[in-house]
């Protein structure tokens, strides 16, 4: 790295302006759970103070708090003062990173997350070898985990492998006829190696509205997890890699759709925020050029396609009863809740849950491994609001959500089907339901 993030991020200046209102605690996804006042924001903000000060040593139950925290962002949603917690947290933990290391088994996943070939290796021994490990679920929901592994939890709901990625499944350049619009697609991991339908829905909707399409196949994770964990150098790699990438063929696409809330967020908002933090101003700008071609899936089909009319004049209507859960970096980050709803409404019933709002309980890698107790804790409110709609399926545009809704959903016993969207607006246009 550049410098390092004590050096050019003031986090006291954050702890000073925090004016102790306490507008940020009704919401806090881990005080919800977890009512102590060293995890809620301004618990997290005051100690952050003090760290910066020298006040508060980095010791094991420093970097038990700092990693407690979500980042679902509602804080900053309701802050009179919109102090970015999330983010002095998110840099705070390169610095636990640094100083306790990574346990084994996220260095071996934020590794192969920088090694696509060795990740393509990896998901495919995972699928020949997933009976071994894990066992379908009777009502044929998902996978259970056999053995108690990091993040493979004995009893644990686990989103399928697919035998072929999506990135291998489909050829690079997808030409139409006549084509009026030209667009890349940005992936995303889970939607590359476990949601592969979601991809296949995309490609189906952009061939009805004749749109070629280019899937660029050397692109890596948009480091996300990494960047949430607090593995700045995956993050510096993957970035810096992402973007050398997408320069050499942006200029040729009207946008780069992203079927996932976390990656475009990641790649739209963050990756300029990470090059700022770190006073790295020729990435920053690089990369502030390339977020002006991010669009979240449904944003950009709402908005800058017929869609909505083609649904409305040639989809079919399906009877099934919709709720749709706003993922925080949907609605919180990049202000996208109407879209998806306005184009589910075309040809599903639908019925919004008490809260739509509130955070599922992802939280990241670290929560959905060494504090998976939060993550069960923070899910079971969701899908108690799941259930009370009575609603046939629950939809998100992020695959992680899906992985905790659906986790939380079967430890509830509710009988509610997780789709992302794009699943249900290709299936109203003909695309045979998985």
């Amino acid at each position: 790295m550049s410098k390092k993030i004590e050096d050019i991020f003031d986090f006291t200046e954050t702890s000073e302006d925090c004016i102790k209102c306490g507008k940020c605690i009704p919401v806090c996804t881990i005080h919800q759970i977890h009512p102590d006042e060293t995890t809620s924001p301004r618990g997290f903000i005051d100690l952050l103070g003090a760290y910066k000060r020298g006040d508060l040593e980095l010791d094991k139950t420093a970097k038990d708090i700092f990693e407690s925290c979500f980042l679902c962002t509602n804080c900053v949603e309701v802050c009179p003062n919109s102090l970015p917690t999330d983010m002095v947290i998110e840099e705070v933990r390169a610095d636990i990173a640094e100083k306790f290391g990574l346990a084994s088994f996220k260095r071996v996943f934020f590794w192969l997350l920088r090694h696509r070939k060795m990740m393509d290796i990896f998901s495919k021994m995972g699928y020949v070898f997933k009976g071994c490990m894990l066992k379908t679920d009777e009502k044929d929901r998902g996978l259970f985990a056999r053995f108690n592994l990091p993040f493979i939890k004995k009893g644990r709901l686990l989103p399928s492998m697919a035998s072929i990625s999506f990135l291998n499944s489909h050829k690079e350049h997808i030409k139409a006829e006549n084509p009026k619009q030209k667009v890349a697609i940005f992936i995303g991991c889970l939607g590359n190696y476990n949601y592969t339908n979601i991809g296949d829905s995309l490609l189906y909707i952009l061939d009805k509205l004749n749109v070629e399409v280019f899937i660029p196949k050397k692109q890596l994770c948009c480091s996300a997890p990494a960047y949430f964990t607090g593995d700045m150098s995956s993050v510096e790699y993957m970035t810096k890699k992402n973007i050398e990438y997408f320069e050499s063929f942006m200029d040729d696409y009207d946008a780069m759709i992203i079927p996932e809330a976390t990656c475009s967020s990641m790649i739209k908002h963050d990756w300029e925020i990470f090059f700022k933090n770190h006073n790295m101003p020729e990435w920053e700008e690089r990369a502030n050029k390339i977020s002006k071609k991010i669009f979240m899936a449904t944003e950009w089909l709402s908005n800058q396609t017929k869609l909505k009319e083609m649904l409305a004049k040639d989809g079919k209507n399906i009877d099934e009863l919709v709720t749709y859960h706003d993922p925080c970096h949907a609605k919180k980050t990049q202000g996208i809740f109407k879209e998806p709803r306005e184009l589910l409404s075309q040809n599903y019933n639908m019925i919004e849950m008490s809260d739509p709002n509130r955070c599922c309980g992802f939280g990241g890698v670290t929560m959905q491994t060494e504090k998976f107790k939060f993550a069960e804790l923070a899910g079971k409110p969701k899908a108690i609001m799941i259930k009370e709609t009575k609603a046939t399926i629950v939809s998100a545009e992020c695959s992680a959500c899906r992985v905790q809704i659906s986790e939380s959903l079967n430890n509830a016993d509710v009988e509610t089907i997780f789709k992302n969207p794009i699943e249900l607006i290709a299936t109203a246009l003909g695309k045979e339901a998985i």
